[in-house]
């Protein structure tokens, strides 16, 4: 990849493992669901001002329309509720550890998607790093009686699963302005969790300023403008380097947690996450091809 793409890439991972943080905060006074609508709500206005501000155009069907509700879902509308629903009852480091999973779910839903990209024997076993890198984190907590945050890591997991099918989703797109995909996918995502955020978390009601700084940042920072240069840079490298993004973010995310909110960080927390980064590195692939060559 090109200098600029992995400082793209650097950038993102760093502010979505801000994000987990920022959900720490948000959480102090809204429902999970709330959080989701907040942040998508927030993005779609971002990304639609930049799409009015640079006059791109907007190639909107019925069709795409429709696309849009699911392809929102996927990408932003249930992984972030998902999050948010996890640390209720468990750390933003302990989620961004469990987000690096996605470049795992990537390899495997693009082994079986049509058209994707097959796995190797590298990431394979990278897969397989993965998942055990997510039972070094889970078993401790069953066995110390901790229901609520072992059933809170498997809920989790499902957001990288919807990342992993969102990713390959999106090659399908590839046609479109990444800026207006990402409004287009927020404003599908602000539409189907609208009602279901009131449904589950009632009206929000909104009285510290902590929570109206944290919801600017997140909506306009850390979803309008990532996702953006996400989309951007999603094509020029492909879906699997892209998802690379998550070595920094759990670092990011687990750094931050201590200094920020004062969360402690465990030996499985640690482990878990360098297995799972043992996994990224053979998906991606270019440590083991220069041990090759040195060969």
């Amino acid at each position: 990849m090109a200098f600029k793409d992995w400082m793209v890439i650097i950038i993102l991972g760093i502010g979505w493992g801000m994000s987990f943080v920022f959900n720490e905060i948000l959480l102090r006074e809204l429902g999970p669901v709330t959080v989701s609508l907040g942040r998508v709500s927030f993005g779609a206005a971002g990304c639609w001002a930049w799409v009015l501000l640079t006059r791109r155009n907007v190639p909107l069907t019925r069709r795409l329309a429709m696309e849009m509700l699911g392809f929102g879902a996927l990408s932003f509308a249930l992984p972030f509720a998902i999050y948010a629903l996890g640390q209720q009852s468990i750390a933003a480091g302990m989620a961004g550890i469990i987000n690096a999973m996605t470049p795992v779910m990537v390899v495997l839903i693009s082994h079986f998607w049509p058209e994707g990209e097959r796995a190797t024997g590298p990431k394979t076993l990278g897969v397989l790093f993965g998942f055990l890198g997510i039972v070094i984190l889970a078993l401790p907590v069953l066995q110390r009686g901790e229901s609520s945050a072992f059933l809170a890591i498997l809920i989790t997991i499902g957001a990288p699963v919807c990342y992993g099918i969102s990713g390959n989703l999106a090659r399908r797109y590839k046609a479109i302005d990444p800026a207006v995909l990402a409004a287009l996918g927020l404003t599908g995502a602000t539409v189907l969790i609208a009602p279901l955020a009131i449904w589950h978390d009632g009206w929000p009601m909104i009285t510290r300023a902590e929570t109206w700084g944290a919801l600017m940042v997140i909506g306009f920072v850390l979803t309008s403008a990532s996702f953006i240069a996400f989309y951007w840079v999603l094509p020029r490298v492909g879906p699997t380097n892209t998802s690379t993004v998550t070595f920094i973010a759990p670092i990011s995310a687990v750094l931050l947690g201590v200094y920020l909110l004062g969360e402690s960080i465990r030996f499985e927390q640690a482990l878990g996450m360098a297995v799972i980064f043992c996994g990224l590195l053979a998906i991606d692939g270019r440590i083991l091809k220069r041990i090759r060559g040195a060969r």
